[in-house]
């Protein structure tokens, strides 16, 4: 299967659709390879615009939702990220594309918490196999409570 061809195609409808508009995103979407976050079974249906079932009740959110998501938090190089919920590891791949590229001087870090244990273990294993083991941390834990090892020092 070309999983190549099938990515460009789908970043090609996004970007017709008005959903892709900016370059990094339109890059990140273009790098990350969405095949590799998925269960065995759900391959053929990578690239799809559609949410794919990952276990656990959840779900790989549809390409379109991803790349709004990237388009509208206008995301840096060398910023820090805290996402809630990894789900698959794939948007948090879509982050690090943004904040920490490979040829980043000053690379950004993307850490995702996620509450399903077996969630956060699998996408930690998509994400190094997918080549963003160094640039974003899984961690399992409650989102609501945030993360504080790397929140923000508050001055009062």
């Amino acid at each position: 299967m070309d999983y190549e061809q099938k990515r460009i195609k789908l970043v090609e409808r996004l970007e017709k659709r008005g959903i892709l508009t900016k370059p990094k995103v339109i890059e990140a979407m273009l790098k990350v390879p969405r095949h590799k976050f998925l269960p065995e079974g759900a391959l053929e249906s990578a690239y799809i615009d559609s949410p794919l079932s990952i276990g656990m009740g959840q779900t790989i959110s549809a390409p379109h939702m991803n790349a709004m998501m990237c388009e509208l938090l206008e995301l840096t190089e060398g910023e820090k990220v805290l996402e809630i919920g990894t789900g698959s590891g794939y948007h948090a791949a879509l982050c690090a594309e943004l904040v920490a590229p490979k040829h980043s001087t000053n690379p950004g870090h993307v850490f995702s918490l996620e509450r399903h244990q077996e969630l956060a273990n699998k996408a930690r294993k998509s994400l190094i196999n997918a080549g963003y083991g160094g640039t974003v941390t899984v961690i399992h834990g409650d989102g609501t409570l945030g993360y504080s090892q790397e929140a923000p020092l508050i001055r009062f």
